[in-house]
Protein backbone atom coordinates (compact mmCIF):
# COMPACT_ATOMS: atom_id res chain seq x y z
CA UNK A 1 0.00 0.00 0.00
CA UNK A 2 1.36 3.41 -1.24
CA UNK A 3 -0.03 5.84 1.47
CA UNK A 4 -0.21 4.70 5.33
CA UNK A 5 0.63 7.83 7.12
CA UNK A 6 -2.76 9.67 7.93
CA UNK A 7 -0.40 13.12 8.09
CA UNK A 8 1.27 12.64 5.01
CA UNK A 9 -2.14 11.78 3.51
CA UNK A 10 -3.55 14.70 4.70
CA UNK A 11 -0.32 17.09 3.29
CA UNK A 12 -0.74 15.47 -0.22
CA UNK A 13 -4.46 16.28 -0.39
CA UNK A 14 -4.24 20.10 0.92
CA UNK A 15 -1.71 20.01 -1.58
CA UNK A 16 -3.59 19.21 -4.36
CA UNK A 17 -6.54 21.08 -2.94
CA UNK A 18 -4.82 24.34 -3.44
CA UNK A 19 -2.79 23.61 -6.45
CA UNK A 20 -6.12 23.85 -7.67
CA UNK A 21 -7.95 26.38 -6.61
CA UNK A 22 -9.64 28.96 -8.67
CA UNK A 23 -9.06 32.11 -6.69
CA UNK A 24 -6.69 33.55 -4.23
CA UNK A 25 -8.36 33.75 -0.30
CA UNK A 26 -7.83 35.37 2.62
CA UNK A 27 -5.74 34.55 5.16
CA UNK A 28 -8.29 32.12 7.65
CA UNK A 29 -10.37 31.38 5.11
CA UNK A 30 -8.28 29.27 2.60
CA UNK A 31 -7.66 27.40 5.83
CA UNK A 32 -11.68 26.81 5.92
CA UNK A 33 -12.06 26.57 2.14
CA UNK A 34 -9.41 23.78 2.12
CA UNK A 35 -11.21 21.88 5.09
CA UNK A 36 -14.51 21.84 3.93
CA UNK A 37 -12.96 20.98 0.15
CA UNK A 38 -11.09 18.34 1.87
CA UNK A 39 -13.97 16.58 4.16
CA UNK A 40 -16.32 16.65 1.01
CA UNK A 41 -13.91 16.16 -1.73
CA UNK A 42 -15.93 19.06 -3.94
CA UNK A 43 -14.60 21.96 -5.35
CA UNK A 44 -17.58 24.11 -5.92
CA UNK A 45 -17.71 24.89 -1.91
CA UNK A 46 -14.51 27.40 -3.14
CA UNK A 47 -17.14 29.44 -4.81
CA UNK A 48 -20.34 28.36 -2.58
CA UNK A 49 -18.95 29.46 1.44
CA UNK A 50 -19.31 32.98 2.45
CA UNK A 51 -18.36 34.77 5.42
CA UNK A 52 -19.58 37.83 7.09
CA UNK A 53 -18.74 40.38 9.81
CA UNK A 54 -15.31 38.66 10.16
CA UNK A 55 -16.46 35.62 11.72
CA UNK A 56 -12.92 34.20 12.71
CA UNK A 57 -11.45 36.92 14.76
CA UNK A 58 -14.99 36.25 16.86
CA UNK A 59 -14.63 32.58 17.30
CA UNK A 60 -11.15 33.42 18.75
CA UNK A 61 -12.41 35.87 21.12
CA UNK A 62 -15.81 33.97 21.53
CA UNK A 63 -13.95 30.87 22.46
CA UNK A 64 -11.62 32.37 24.72
CA UNK A 65 -14.01 34.12 26.53
CA UNK A 66 -15.85 30.39 27.55
CA UNK A 67 -18.90 30.27 25.24
CA UNK A 68 -20.95 27.36 24.49
CA UNK A 69 -21.13 25.72 21.21
CA UNK A 70 -24.68 24.83 20.22
CA UNK A 71 -25.29 22.24 17.21
CA UNK A 72 -28.15 20.98 15.89
CA UNK A 73 -27.53 17.20 15.20
CA UNK A 74 -25.36 14.70 17.30
CA UNK A 75 -23.45 14.03 14.37
CA UNK A 76 -21.49 17.03 14.86
CA UNK A 77 -21.23 17.37 18.61
CA UNK A 78 -19.30 14.11 17.69
CA UNK A 79 -16.89 15.45 15.19
CA UNK A 80 -15.78 18.45 16.42
CA UNK A 81 -12.38 18.35 17.89
CA UNK A 82 -12.22 16.63 21.80
CA UNK A 83 -8.63 18.07 21.87
CA UNK A 84 -9.40 21.10 21.09
CA UNK A 85 -12.39 21.08 23.08
CA UNK A 86 -10.93 20.04 26.16
CA UNK A 87 -7.81 22.47 24.98
CA UNK A 88 -10.45 25.49 25.40
CA UNK A 89 -12.69 24.39 28.03
CA UNK A 90 -15.80 24.71 25.13
CA UNK A 91 -18.90 22.88 25.85
CA UNK A 92 -20.88 21.99 22.62
CA UNK A 93 -24.75 21.08 23.86
CA UNK A 94 -26.78 19.40 21.58
CA UNK A 95 -30.69 19.95 22.62
CA UNK A 96 -32.32 17.88 19.94
CA UNK A 97 -32.66 14.29 22.25
CA UNK A 98 -33.45 16.09 25.71
CA UNK A 99 -36.82 14.45 26.76
CA UNK A 100 -38.67 17.76 27.20
CA UNK A 101 -37.82 18.09 23.86
CA UNK A 102 -39.32 15.10 22.14
CA UNK A 103 -41.77 15.52 24.60
CA UNK A 104 -42.67 18.96 23.85
CA UNK A 105 -42.53 18.15 20.42
CA UNK A 106 -44.95 15.09 20.49
CA UNK A 107 -47.56 17.24 21.60
CA UNK A 108 -47.17 20.04 19.98
CA UNK A 109 -46.69 18.54 16.92
CA UNK A 110 -43.71 20.86 15.98
CA UNK A 111 -40.02 19.61 15.21
CA UNK A 112 -37.95 18.90 17.76
CA UNK A 113 -34.72 21.09 15.58
CA UNK A 114 -36.96 24.06 16.35
CA UNK A 115 -38.26 23.11 20.23
CA UNK A 116 -34.08 22.33 20.33
CA UNK A 117 -33.33 26.03 19.19
CA UNK A 118 -35.58 27.77 21.38
CA UNK A 119 -34.12 25.88 24.42
CA UNK A 120 -31.14 26.78 23.15
CA UNK A 121 -31.58 30.34 22.81
CA UNK A 122 -32.77 30.39 26.56
CA UNK A 123 -29.95 29.10 28.17
CA UNK A 124 -26.44 31.12 29.28
CA UNK A 125 -23.28 30.84 27.10
CA UNK A 126 -24.83 29.76 24.41
CA UNK A 127 -22.83 32.16 22.18
CA UNK A 128 -21.75 30.39 18.87
CA UNK A 129 -24.58 28.59 16.56
CA UNK A 130 -23.60 25.61 14.36
CA UNK A 131 -26.61 24.71 12.34
CA UNK A 132 -25.80 22.10 9.33
CA UNK A 133 -28.70 19.66 8.95
CA UNK A 134 -31.99 21.76 9.74
CA UNK A 135 -33.78 24.43 7.95
CA UNK A 136 -36.17 24.58 10.50
CA UNK A 137 -33.03 25.24 13.19
CA UNK A 138 -32.10 28.11 11.21
CA UNK A 139 -35.42 29.47 10.61
CA UNK A 140 -36.03 29.78 14.25
CA UNK A 141 -32.50 30.97 15.07
CA UNK A 142 -33.37 33.67 12.46
CA UNK A 143 -36.09 35.23 13.97
CA UNK A 144 -34.59 35.44 17.40
CA UNK A 145 -31.94 37.40 15.58
CA UNK A 146 -34.73 39.59 13.45
CA UNK A 147 -36.81 40.77 16.46
CA UNK A 148 -33.65 41.40 18.50
CA UNK A 149 -34.58 38.88 21.04
CA UNK A 150 -31.40 37.07 20.86
CA UNK A 151 -27.78 37.91 19.18
CA UNK A 152 -25.88 35.48 18.80
CA UNK A 153 -21.75 36.07 18.30
CA UNK A 154 -21.69 33.54 15.63
CA UNK A 155 -23.73 31.88 12.77
CA UNK A 156 -22.30 29.16 11.10
CA UNK A 157 -25.37 27.96 9.12
CA UNK A 158 -24.76 25.11 6.40
CA UNK A 159 -28.16 22.99 6.50
CA UNK A 160 -28.45 20.77 3.33
CA UNK A 161 -31.36 19.98 1.65
CA UNK A 162 -33.89 20.52 -0.90
CA UNK A 163 -36.94 22.08 1.18
CA UNK A 164 -35.55 25.72 2.95
CA UNK A 165 -32.10 25.46 3.21
CA UNK A 166 -31.01 27.51 0.76
CA UNK A 167 -33.71 29.77 2.02
CA UNK A 168 -32.87 29.54 5.22
CA UNK A 169 -29.36 30.71 4.45
CA UNK A 170 -30.12 33.51 2.27
CA UNK A 171 -32.55 34.80 5.44
CA UNK A 172 -29.58 34.47 8.09
CA UNK A 173 -26.80 35.96 5.37
CA UNK A 174 -29.13 39.27 5.50
CA UNK A 175 -28.66 40.06 9.18
CA UNK A 176 -26.29 41.64 10.58
CA UNK A 177 -24.72 39.15 12.83
CA UNK A 178 -21.12 37.70 12.10
CA UNK A 179 -21.30 34.37 9.96
CA UNK A 180 -20.45 31.46 7.67
CA UNK A 181 -22.70 30.25 5.33
CA UNK A 182 -22.42 27.90 2.05
CA UNK A 183 -24.84 29.17 -1.04
CA UNK A 184 -27.64 26.80 -2.16
CA UNK A 185 -28.53 23.30 -1.58
CA UNK A 186 -25.27 22.02 -0.31
CA UNK A 187 -23.79 21.77 3.01
CA UNK A 188 -24.03 19.31 6.60
CA UNK A 189 -23.14 17.87 8.86
CA UNK A 190 -19.63 17.16 7.64
CA UNK A 191 -18.94 20.73 6.27
CA UNK A 192 -20.33 22.21 9.44
CA UNK A 193 -17.52 20.05 11.50
CA UNK A 194 -14.70 21.19 8.91
CA UNK A 195 -15.52 24.37 9.61
CA UNK A 196 -15.65 24.43 13.52
CA UNK A 197 -12.22 22.52 13.76
CA UNK A 198 -10.79 24.47 10.80
CA UNK A 199 -11.49 27.67 13.07
CA UNK A 200 -10.00 26.02 16.35
CA UNK A 201 -6.89 25.07 14.14
CA UNK A 202 -6.85 28.93 13.44
CA UNK A 203 -6.93 29.49 17.49
CA UNK A 204 -3.41 27.48 17.76
CA UNK A 205 -1.66 30.03 15.08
Amino acid sequence: MKYTDPFEIEKKSFLIIRKNLKKEHKPGYLDIVTRVIHATADFEFEELLRFKNDPISVFKETVKNGANIVVDTKMIKAGISKKFLEKYNVKVKCYIDDEDVINQARISNCTRSILAMKKAVEEKNNDIFVIGNAPTALFTLCSYIENSSFLPKLVIGVPVGFVGAQESKEVLNLLDVPSIITKGRKGGSTVAVAIVNALFRLLEE
